[in-house]
Protein backbone atom coordinates (compact mmCIF):
# COMPACT_ATOMS: atom_id res chain seq x y z
CA UNK A 1 0.00 0.00 0.00
CA UNK A 2 1.15 3.16 -0.90
CA UNK A 3 1.93 6.34 1.30
CA UNK A 4 -1.35 8.41 -0.58
CA UNK A 5 -3.70 4.74 -0.04
CA UNK A 6 -2.81 4.83 3.74
CA UNK A 7 -3.43 9.00 4.53
CA UNK A 8 -6.90 8.06 2.47
CA UNK A 9 -7.49 4.66 4.52
CA UNK A 10 -7.42 7.52 7.86
CA UNK A 11 -10.82 9.27 7.68
CA UNK A 12 -12.40 5.90 7.52
CA UNK A 13 -9.86 4.14 10.66
CA UNK A 14 -11.19 7.33 12.42
CA UNK A 15 -14.76 7.00 12.10
CA UNK A 16 -14.75 9.52 9.04
CA UNK A 17 -12.64 12.19 11.54
CA UNK A 18 -9.47 13.38 11.32
CA UNK A 19 -7.28 13.87 13.68
CA UNK A 20 -6.36 17.69 15.04
CA UNK A 21 -2.90 18.66 15.60
CA UNK A 22 -1.94 16.06 18.23
CA UNK A 23 -4.41 13.44 16.98
CA UNK A 24 -7.61 14.63 18.97
CA UNK A 25 -10.66 13.82 16.54
CA UNK A 26 -12.76 16.64 15.01
CA UNK A 27 -15.83 14.76 16.23
CA UNK A 28 -14.00 14.43 19.81
CA UNK A 29 -13.27 18.17 20.04
CA UNK A 30 -16.37 19.14 18.75
CA UNK A 31 -17.84 17.06 22.09
CA UNK A 32 -15.68 19.07 24.35
CA UNK A 33 -16.94 21.92 22.94
CA UNK A 34 -20.33 20.69 23.67
CA UNK A 35 -19.39 20.69 26.75
CA UNK A 36 -18.05 23.51 27.32
CA UNK A 37 -21.03 25.26 26.07
CA UNK A 38 -23.39 23.69 28.25
CA UNK A 39 -20.88 24.66 31.25
CA UNK A 40 -21.17 28.38 29.95
CA UNK A 41 -24.80 27.92 29.71
CA UNK A 42 -25.41 26.77 33.33
CA UNK A 43 -23.21 29.46 34.74
CA UNK A 44 -25.45 31.84 32.31
CA UNK A 45 -28.63 30.17 33.86
CA UNK A 46 -27.26 30.73 37.24
CA UNK A 47 -26.25 34.23 37.50
CA UNK A 48 -28.69 36.19 34.28
CA UNK A 49 -32.00 34.49 35.45
CA UNK A 50 -33.39 35.71 38.39
CA UNK A 51 -34.56 33.57 41.36
CA UNK A 52 -38.29 32.87 42.13
CA UNK A 53 -39.98 35.86 43.82
CA UNK A 54 -41.32 33.16 46.71
CA UNK A 55 -37.98 31.85 47.12
CA UNK A 56 -34.73 32.99 49.37
CA UNK A 57 -32.10 34.68 48.23
CA UNK A 58 -28.54 32.79 47.97
CA UNK A 59 -25.46 34.39 48.89
CA UNK A 60 -23.49 32.32 46.65
CA UNK A 61 -24.70 32.19 43.35
CA UNK A 62 -22.33 34.53 42.27
CA UNK A 63 -19.25 32.46 43.39
CA UNK A 64 -21.34 29.34 41.82
CA UNK A 65 -21.63 30.85 38.39
CA UNK A 66 -18.07 31.76 38.41
CA UNK A 67 -16.76 28.29 39.45
CA UNK A 68 -19.16 27.19 36.77
CA UNK A 69 -17.32 29.38 33.74
CA UNK A 70 -13.81 28.19 35.46
CA UNK A 71 -15.13 24.57 34.78
CA UNK A 72 -15.93 25.44 31.23
CA UNK A 73 -13.00 27.05 30.24
CA UNK A 74 -10.84 24.37 31.66
CA UNK A 75 -12.44 21.76 29.39
CA UNK A 76 -11.76 24.59 26.33
CA UNK A 77 -8.42 24.57 27.26
CA UNK A 78 -7.80 20.88 27.93
CA UNK A 79 -9.53 20.25 24.70
CA UNK A 80 -6.96 23.10 22.96
CA UNK A 81 -3.51 21.34 24.74
CA UNK A 82 -5.44 17.96 23.36
CA UNK A 83 -5.63 19.19 19.82
CA UNK A 84 -2.39 20.90 20.03
CA UNK A 85 0.00 18.22 21.45
CA UNK A 86 0.97 14.83 20.24
CA UNK A 87 1.83 12.05 23.13
CA UNK A 88 4.10 9.57 22.77
CA UNK A 89 2.59 6.25 22.50
CA UNK A 90 1.34 4.70 25.36
CA UNK A 91 2.48 7.65 27.88
CA UNK A 92 0.88 9.22 30.69
CA UNK A 93 0.21 12.23 28.66
CA UNK A 94 -1.80 10.07 26.31
CA UNK A 95 -3.36 8.00 29.23
CA UNK A 96 -5.01 11.12 30.75
CA UNK A 97 -5.76 12.65 27.19
CA UNK A 98 -8.05 9.20 26.50
CA UNK A 99 -9.19 9.17 30.42
CA UNK A 100 -10.42 12.87 29.76
CA UNK A 101 -12.27 12.05 26.40
CA UNK A 102 -13.98 8.90 28.03
CA UNK A 103 -15.28 11.28 30.21
CA UNK A 104 -16.82 13.74 28.05
CA UNK A 105 -20.39 12.20 28.47
CA UNK A 106 -20.50 12.70 31.88
CA UNK A 107 -19.31 15.96 31.54
CA UNK A 108 -22.25 16.81 29.42
CA UNK A 109 -24.53 14.49 31.79
CA UNK A 110 -23.47 16.91 34.72
CA UNK A 111 -24.07 19.93 33.32
CA UNK A 112 -27.41 19.21 32.13
CA UNK A 113 -28.25 17.64 35.88
CA UNK A 114 -26.58 21.07 37.63
CA UNK A 115 -28.91 23.24 35.14
CA UNK A 116 -32.14 21.55 35.94
CA UNK A 117 -31.22 20.89 39.59
CA UNK A 118 -30.74 25.00 39.55
CA UNK A 119 -33.79 25.69 37.65
CA UNK A 120 -36.16 23.64 39.94
CA UNK A 121 -34.74 24.88 43.02
CA UNK A 122 -33.50 28.09 42.72
CA UNK A 123 -35.50 29.64 40.15
CA UNK A 124 -38.79 27.88 39.43
CA UNK A 125 -38.80 26.92 43.42
CA UNK A 126 -41.10 23.32 42.07
CA UNK A 127 -39.25 21.53 45.00
CA UNK A 128 -40.62 21.80 48.41
CA UNK A 129 -38.24 23.94 50.98
CA UNK A 130 -36.18 23.12 52.54
CA UNK A 131 -35.86 19.61 51.77
CA UNK A 132 -34.49 20.93 48.40
CA UNK A 133 -31.66 23.48 48.11
CA UNK A 134 -30.10 24.44 44.90
CA UNK A 135 -25.96 24.11 44.08
CA UNK A 136 -24.61 26.93 45.45
CA UNK A 137 -25.93 26.10 49.05
CA UNK A 138 -23.75 22.99 48.94
CA UNK A 139 -20.65 25.86 47.35
CA UNK A 140 -22.03 28.33 50.92
CA UNK A 141 -21.46 25.32 53.26
CA UNK A 142 -18.05 24.63 52.05
CA UNK A 143 -16.78 28.22 51.96
CA UNK A 144 -18.75 28.83 55.30
CA UNK A 145 -18.85 26.26 57.74
CA UNK A 146 -15.30 24.35 56.27
CA UNK A 147 -13.66 24.54 59.32
CA UNK A 148 -16.14 22.02 61.23
CA UNK A 149 -17.21 20.02 57.78
CA UNK A 150 -13.08 19.49 57.62
CA UNK A 151 -12.80 18.38 61.42
CA UNK A 152 -15.63 15.95 60.93
CA UNK A 153 -14.03 14.48 57.52
CA UNK A 154 -10.93 14.15 59.52
CA UNK A 155 -12.44 12.47 62.29
CA UNK A 156 -14.50 9.81 60.19
CA UNK A 157 -11.29 9.33 58.24
CA UNK A 158 -9.70 8.18 61.34
CA UNK A 159 -12.28 5.96 62.93
CA UNK A 160 -12.52 4.47 59.41
CA UNK A 161 -9.07 3.69 58.80
CA UNK A 162 -8.88 2.16 62.16
CA UNK A 163 -11.54 0.21 62.56
CA UNK A 164 -11.51 -1.48 58.79
CA UNK A 165 -7.67 -1.75 59.23
CA UNK A 166 -8.12 -4.43 62.61
CA UNK A 167 -11.19 -5.61 60.54
CA UNK A 168 -9.46 -6.54 57.68
CA UNK A 169 -6.20 -7.51 59.55
CA UNK A 170 -8.15 -9.40 61.89
CA UNK A 171 -10.27 -11.23 58.62
CA UNK A 172 -7.02 -11.82 56.69
CA UNK A 173 -5.49 -13.99 59.50
CA UNK A 174 -8.61 -15.68 60.62
CA UNK A 175 -9.65 -16.54 56.87
CA UNK A 176 -5.98 -18.40 56.84
CA UNK A 177 -6.45 -20.19 59.87
CA UNK A 178 -9.65 -21.89 59.22
CA UNK A 179 -8.90 -22.41 55.50
CA UNK A 180 -5.18 -24.22 56.61
CA UNK A 181 -5.92 -25.80 59.85
CA UNK A 182 -9.10 -27.83 60.72
CA UNK A 183 -8.93 -28.02 64.01
CA UNK A 184 -9.28 -23.73 64.00
CA UNK A 185 -12.07 -24.14 61.65
CA UNK A 186 -13.84 -26.92 63.67
CA UNK A 187 -14.55 -24.01 66.86
CA UNK A 188 -14.20 -20.93 64.86
CA UNK A 189 -16.72 -21.83 61.79
CA UNK A 190 -19.72 -22.28 64.04
CA UNK A 191 -19.02 -18.93 65.84
CA UNK A 192 -18.42 -17.23 62.10
CA UNK A 193 -21.98 -18.84 61.18
CA UNK A 194 -23.79 -17.24 64.45
CA UNK A 195 -22.46 -13.45 64.20
CA UNK A 196 -22.12 -13.48 60.44
CA UNK A 197 -25.69 -12.96 59.28
CA UNK A 198 -26.33 -10.35 61.87
CA UNK A 199 -25.60 -7.11 61.10
CA UNK A 200 -23.03 -5.24 62.89
CA UNK A 201 -25.21 -2.65 63.74
CA UNK A 202 -27.34 -5.04 65.96
CA UNK A 203 -24.03 -5.10 68.36
CA UNK A 204 -24.93 -1.58 69.41
CA UNK A 205 -26.02 -2.27 73.06
CA UNK A 206 -23.43 -4.55 73.67
CA UNK A 207 -20.24 -2.52 71.75
CA UNK A 208 -21.45 0.64 74.11
CA UNK A 209 -21.59 -1.47 77.50
CA UNK A 210 -18.31 -3.55 76.94
CA UNK A 211 -15.70 -0.79 75.60
CA UNK A 212 -15.24 2.29 77.88
CA UNK A 213 -15.60 4.99 75.06
CA UNK A 214 -17.84 5.57 71.95
CA UNK A 215 -14.95 6.10 69.88
CA UNK A 216 -13.52 1.92 70.65
CA UNK A 217 -16.88 0.81 70.32
CA UNK A 218 -17.47 2.45 67.02
CA UNK A 219 -14.08 1.20 66.11
CA UNK A 220 -15.17 -2.45 67.48
CA UNK A 221 -18.33 -2.37 65.23
CA UNK A 222 -16.88 -1.27 62.07
CA UNK A 223 -13.74 -3.89 62.32
CA UNK A 224 -16.90 -6.33 62.97
CA UNK A 225 -18.55 -5.15 59.54
CA UNK A 226 -15.35 -5.64 57.45
CA UNK A 227 -13.60 -8.20 59.19
CA UNK A 228 -16.16 -10.85 58.33
CA UNK A 229 -16.39 -10.72 54.48
CA UNK A 230 -12.73 -10.56 55.11
CA UNK A 231 -13.06 -13.50 56.86
CA UNK A 232 -15.15 -15.81 54.83
CA UNK A 233 -13.80 -14.69 51.27
CA UNK A 234 -10.13 -15.02 52.65
CA UNK A 235 -11.24 -18.49 53.78
CA UNK A 236 -12.80 -19.18 50.33
CA UNK A 237 -9.47 -18.85 48.70
CA UNK A 238 -7.22 -20.55 51.11
CA UNK A 239 -9.46 -23.65 50.91
CA UNK A 240 -10.24 -23.54 47.32
CA UNK A 241 -6.07 -23.46 46.52
CA UNK A 242 -5.37 -26.25 43.89
CA UNK A 243 -3.40 -29.47 45.69
CA UNK A 244 -0.98 -29.31 43.10
CA UNK A 245 0.14 -26.18 44.18
CA UNK A 246 1.01 -28.05 48.04
CA UNK A 247 2.70 -31.38 46.32
CA UNK A 248 5.05 -29.31 44.23
CA UNK A 249 6.22 -27.40 46.85
CA UNK A 250 6.54 -30.18 49.14
CA UNK A 251 8.40 -32.30 46.72
CA UNK A 252 10.52 -29.10 46.80
CA UNK A 253 11.28 -29.01 50.38
CA UNK A 254 9.15 -25.98 51.44
CA UNK A 255 8.03 -26.05 54.99
CA UNK A 256 4.47 -25.50 56.55
CA UNK A 257 5.19 -21.79 57.14
CA UNK A 258 6.21 -21.48 54.12
CA UNK A 259 3.18 -23.43 52.41
CA UNK A 260 0.87 -20.78 53.93
CA UNK A 261 2.88 -17.18 53.41
CA UNK A 262 4.36 -18.45 49.78
CA UNK A 263 1.72 -20.40 48.46
CA UNK A 264 -1.84 -20.55 50.22
CA UNK A 265 -2.08 -16.36 50.90
CA UNK A 266 -0.63 -15.03 47.34
CA UNK A 267 -3.65 -17.65 46.04
CA UNK A 268 -6.52 -16.45 47.70
CA UNK A 269 -5.30 -13.22 47.29
CA UNK A 270 -8.46 -12.40 44.76
CA UNK A 271 -10.73 -13.77 46.98
CA UNK A 272 -9.37 -11.51 49.39
CA UNK A 273 -9.73 -8.39 47.55
CA UNK A 274 -12.94 -9.11 47.02
CA UNK A 275 -13.76 -9.47 50.91
CA UNK A 276 -12.01 -6.17 51.09
CA UNK A 277 -14.22 -4.32 48.84
CA UNK A 278 -17.05 -5.85 50.88
CA UNK A 279 -15.67 -5.10 54.10
CA UNK A 280 -15.09 -1.59 52.86
CA UNK A 281 -18.90 -1.19 52.06
CA UNK A 282 -20.22 -2.64 55.04
CA UNK A 283 -18.18 -0.26 56.90
CA UNK A 284 -18.95 3.10 55.40
CA UNK A 285 -22.82 2.02 56.60
CA UNK A 286 -21.68 1.21 60.23
CA UNK A 287 -19.43 4.13 60.59
CA UNK A 288 -22.26 6.58 59.32
CA UNK A 289 -24.88 4.97 62.55
CA UNK A 290 -21.97 4.81 65.05
CA UNK A 291 -21.12 8.42 64.82
CA UNK A 292 -25.02 9.34 64.76
CA UNK A 293 -25.52 7.26 68.12
CA UNK A 294 -22.36 8.33 69.77
CA UNK A 295 -18.96 10.20 68.37
CA UNK A 296 -18.77 13.69 69.26
CA UNK A 297 -17.73 14.54 65.70
CA UNK A 298 -17.82 12.73 62.43
CA UNK A 299 -19.55 13.02 59.37
CA UNK A 300 -22.04 11.19 60.50
CA UNK A 301 -22.73 13.42 63.72
CA UNK A 302 -22.92 16.16 61.19
CA UNK A 303 -25.87 14.77 59.30
CA UNK A 304 -27.61 14.25 62.58
CA UNK A 305 -27.14 18.03 63.83
CA UNK A 306 -28.05 19.09 59.78
CA UNK A 307 -31.02 17.38 60.31
CA UNK A 308 -32.15 18.48 63.66
CA UNK A 309 -31.79 22.27 62.34
CA UNK A 310 -33.16 21.45 59.06
CA UNK A 311 -30.26 22.50 57.27
CA UNK A 312 -30.45 20.07 54.76
CA UNK A 313 -27.53 22.41 52.69
CA UNK A 314 -24.95 21.14 55.39
CA UNK A 315 -26.31 17.68 55.03
CA UNK A 316 -26.54 17.25 51.09
CA UNK A 317 -22.59 18.48 51.91
CA UNK A 318 -22.39 16.01 53.93
CA UNK A 319 -23.51 12.88 52.14
CA UNK A 320 -21.36 14.33 48.60
CA UNK A 321 -18.07 14.56 50.92
CA UNK A 322 -19.15 11.18 52.11
CA UNK A 323 -19.56 10.05 48.75
CA UNK A 324 -16.02 11.63 47.56
CA UNK A 325 -14.41 9.45 50.69
CA UNK A 326 -15.51 6.05 49.57
CA UNK A 327 -14.85 6.63 46.05
CA UNK A 328 -11.56 7.98 46.95
CA UNK A 329 -11.04 4.68 49.37
CA UNK A 330 -12.26 2.46 46.73
CA UNK A 331 -10.05 3.65 44.00
CA UNK A 332 -7.36 3.69 46.52
CA UNK A 333 -8.34 -0.09 47.20
CA UNK A 334 -7.94 -0.90 43.22
CA UNK A 335 -4.52 0.55 42.76
CA UNK A 336 -3.29 -1.72 45.93
CA UNK A 337 -4.97 -4.73 43.76
CA UNK A 338 -3.49 -3.67 40.33
CA UNK A 339 -0.16 -3.53 42.09
CA UNK A 340 0.12 -6.67 44.35
CA UNK A 341 -2.19 -8.81 41.54
CA UNK A 342 0.47 -7.46 38.36
CA UNK A 343 1.40 -11.51 37.95
CA UNK A 344 -2.37 -11.87 37.32
CA UNK A 345 -2.90 -8.63 34.74
CA UNK A 346 -5.62 -9.77 31.99
CA UNK A 347 -7.09 -12.46 33.78
CA UNK A 348 -9.06 -10.53 36.29
CA UNK A 349 -12.09 -8.39 34.62
CA UNK A 350 -13.71 -6.09 37.52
Amino acid sequence: MSVNDTAAALPAANGGALPIGGGLPSNLLLRFSAAALLWFAASGVTALWPDAADAQEWERTGEFASLLVVTAGLLVLAALLAAAVRPAPRSRLESAIAGLSASVPWLIALALGVTGWEILTAKLNLLPRPFFVPPQALLEVYLDDWPRLLDCFAASLRLLVTGYAVGSILGVVTGVAIGWSRAVGYWVHPVLRLIGPLPATAWLPIAFFAFPTSWSASVFLIALASGVPVTVLTWSGVAGVNSAYYDIARTLGASPRFLVLKVAVPAAMPHVFVGLFMGLGASFAVLVVAEMLGVKSGVGWYLQWAQGWAAYGNMYAALLVMALLCSGLVTLLFRVRDRLLAWQKGMLKW
